[in-house]
């Protein structure tokens, strides 16, 4: 310890010696006061049990000799001094996560080689089986004559570092996926829209409506901090038809939290029911009214999303004639995306859909 003092000493007196250096300020020899050697190791000893970074030494052989608290709290023990070697970590690996010797880790290379390790990165495993991820900084020292007596090591803890980049990773591959579900949704709309339009100008109406409730839809999932509930969906497609006259539009349910794929494809179905109805339904004339209603079924093995679309109040319905978008979206795209049971009856009075939403059980709150 002593000599590690020593060294420090001998760092800071060239560190003032350097020209023009204004964050070290030099101190006369004659003006420093002479301190015993053994009060002198007890202030350096507690220099470092204050750094927060983990600090240890070994001898020429690799032999812990010293090490602070925060050393001990990133390995998770206190190995005894003098038989350890090279490092006090229960296990070590590479960043990869690759086993890695003690005799091969930095500190080994560093006093074996006699030079320091930089740049190296490594995973140091606690006797709970926990990992910390940290940056090595082994240095050896020399005497004198300039030969080696040991090594001095700080290890810095970068476990805060590697988990934001690895949530950024996360949310990049999160992206990607949004971006190619997102394409595929509007190749699928181009070609339906295409096929059930007879002018361009239906195409085009037909489309941009489409594509700004699939817009809007994201909107709510980039908006909201957390999931996007089946309520939000149909608030944002009904609301604006809410005049509020003797409850044009009524909504009934509990708080239904949706995944994005969820979101996505329910927020399209939403929005061309509404569309329907505002063409042909109960929207389209003073007086008409749209009831849903939805429940949750919990059982053991499943969580299923149960909900009906009743139209009153509009002019008088006949099944249509061809399928358009909206029928074939209810009834082909939703089973096979998110293998929903959708069942549309075209009553008279109105039109109703029954829909049965399978939802996975660790959506649950």
């Amino acid at each position: 310890m002593g000599f590690l003092e020593n060294e420090f000493e001998h760092a800071v007196s060239a560190k003032s010696g350097a020209a023009g250096d204004q964050n070290v300020v030099s101190m006369p020899k004659t003006a420093r006061p002479v301190v015993a050697p053994q009060e002198r190791e007890r202030r350096f000893r507690e220099l470092l049990e204050a750094l927060p970074a983990a600090v240890y030494t070994t001898d020429a052989q690799g032999r812990i000799t010293y090490y602070n608290d925060a050393a001990a709290a990133m390995w998770g023990h206190r190995p005894p001094l003098g038989t350890s070697e090279w490092c006090g970590s229960w296990k070590l690996f590479w960043a990869d996560g690759t086993p890695l010797p003690h005799d091969q880790c930095p500190m080994a290379i560093a006093l074996k080689e006699d030079r320091p390790v930089r740049g190296m990165e490594a995973i140091a495993e606690r006797p709970d089986g926990s990992r910390v991820s940290f940056l090595p900084y082994p240095t050896p020292l020399h005497d004198d004559a300039g030969r080696l007596v040991g090594a001095v090591n700080m290890l810095v803890d970068i476990s805060e570092r590697k988990r934001a980049e690895e949530q950024q990773a996360l949310l990049v591959r999160e992206l990607h996926h949004r971006v190619r579900n997102t394409l595929a949704t509007v190749q699928a709309i181009m070609g339906s829209t295409a096929r059930s339009s007879d002018t361009i100008e239906e195409f085009k109406d037909a489309l941009i409506g489409r594509i700004g409730a699939l817009a809007k839809t994201h909107r709510l999932l980039t908006d909201e901090v957390g999931d996007v509930s089946f309520g939000d969906i149909l608030h944002n497609e009904l609301d604006a038809f809410d005049d509020g006259s003797d409850n044009r539009i009524t909504l009934t349910g509990p708080d239904v939290p949706l995944s994005a794929q969820l979101a996505v494809s329910l927020g399209m179905a939403m929005h061309e029911l509404t569309t329907n109805a505002a063409k042909y339904g109960a929207l389209s004339v003073w007086g008409g009214k749209i009831d849903v209603t939805w429940s949750m079924t919990i059982e053991a093995t499943r969580r299923t999303l149960n909900f009906d679309w009743i139209e009153s109040g509009g002019p008088a319905v006949s099944p249509p004639q061809r399928q358009g978008f909206g029928s074939r979206l209810l009834e082909v795209v939703l089973p096979g995306q998110i293998q929903a049971a959708a069942t549309i009856d075209y009553r008279p009075e109105g039109v109703r859909m029954h829909c049965v939403v399978p939802m996975p059980l660790d959506e649950q709150r």
